[in-house]
């Protein structure tokens, strides 16, 4: 078994930072890549940033050139670093992990950390 354990949610007013960080644990034998996705209440899961083991960044446009994704494969951490946060970004933030293991991809999935810009 695999768990994605998300630390860093919170309260955060308009133009703030928030930095969410990740871990998995168990049974990891290769990780392909760790991200993090949103929802808000009422709209589907959304794509926020990705990044691969080879340092391979993938971001949602709203937040290109405000949130910057960094990961450490010797640890199996993913930090989301958020800047110039706006009401929009309010969602339950999930870590995303994808690992490898005899040629299959298997995905896992974190609990969830809320994120609330409001002032």
């Amino acid at each position: 078994q695999v768990q994605l354990v998300e630390s860093g949610g919170g309260l955060v007013q308009p133009g703030g930072s928030l930095r969410l960080s990740c871990a998995a644990s168990g049974s990891i034998f290769s990780i392909n890549a760790m991200g993090w996705y949103r929802q808000a209440p009422g709209k589907q899961r959304e794509l926020v940033a990705t990044i691969t083991s080879g340092g391979n960044t993938n971001f949602a446009d709203s937040v290109k050139g405000r949130f910057t994704i960094s990961g450490d494969n010797a640890k199996n951490t993913v930090v989301l670093q958020m800047s110039s946060l706006k009401p929009e970004d309010t969602a339950v933030y999930y870590c995303n992990a994808l690992l490898g293991r005899l040629g299959a991809v298997y995905q896992y999935w974190g609990q969830g950390t809320q994120v609330t810009v409001s002032s």
